[in-house]
């Protein structure tokens, strides 16, 4: 009986020793396959992707922004942020720096869109964000705003936003409402009077300090819009209105 206890108890002994093995092994295994994210801003991008490349991180350029304090082709931001502990092979996501904004923005305003967009692209712009509203005032697909406005400076993206003509309404007493985020202020009022439509007391808002990046890894984290630009409409872009309704525009300051 004893003989048979000393053999079961070095079977358990055994098979305690064998887990404890098993949660080790497996621990280093995890802990082995994490890194720290190292600092890339600063880096030149070629730089940065080597550094990525020694700690088995993956490393993209998802845009590129114009700034005044960083020199071109460095890195500006990054995501996830420093020090965030990721699995090997985890992508790392950073802008890079176009350096001080050194394109003058052209005025494409009353040109056609396909005019525009080629003046654009000949100086190195890309195309925005664009909308389009009924306007008896300028042929279908005109431009009848832009944003940033002609010759604006201290911009954070080399892309210009563009609204267009709709031709004329098709019910001259209304028309569904088109989607203004991301255009002026400015241009968006005008081309709502033109539309003969009522403009509420617009919403002034300050401009918010661009969350910290690499604050969430599924995305970047976007340059803040320039100031006078329209951040929220009501009514919200696809709802019916007629000259009795009010427009009314958030816009930041």
């Amino acid at each position: 009986m004893t003989r048979f206890f000393r053999m079961a108890l070095l079977v358990l002994l055994l098979c305690v020793v064998a887990m404890v093995s098993a949660i080790t092994t497996m621990h280093f295994a995890i802990h082995g396959a994490e890194v720290s994210v190292p600092d890339f801003r600063g880096l030149s991008v070629a730089d940065a992707m080597h550094k990525a490349a020694a700690l088995n991180l993956s490393l993209s350029v998802d845009n590129r922004f114009y700034s005044a304090e960083m020199p071109e082709g460095r890195v500006l931001t990054q995501a996830p942020a420093p020090g965030t502990v990721v699995r090997r092979e985890w992508r790392i996501r950073v802008t890079q720096s176009l350096g001080p904004q050194r394109i003058p923005i052209p005025n494409v305003i009353g040109q056609q869109e396909r005019t525009a967009i080629i003046e654009m692209r000949r100086d190195g712009l890309d195309l925005g964000n664009v909308a389009r509203m009924p306007f008896a005032g300028a042929p279908e697909g005109t431009v009848i705003a832009q944003n940033p406005t002609p010759n604006a400076e201290g911009l954070e993206r080399p892309s210009l936003g563009l609204l267009l003509s709709d031709g004329p309404p098709h019910d001259m007493n209304g028309y569904v409402m088109p989607d203004l985020t991301g255009q002026m202020g400015a241009a968006a009022v005008a081309a709502i009077t033109r539309a003969g439509l009522k403009l509420a007391p617009e919403i002034d808002v300050p401009a918010n300090v661009p969350a910290v990046p690499g604050a969430s890894s599924a995305q970047m984290p976007s340059a803040p819009l320039p100031p006078g630009s329209v951040i929220a409409q009501s009514p919200p872009a696809g709802h019916y209105v007629d000259a009795n309704t009010p427009v009314q525009l958030t816009v930041i300051h």
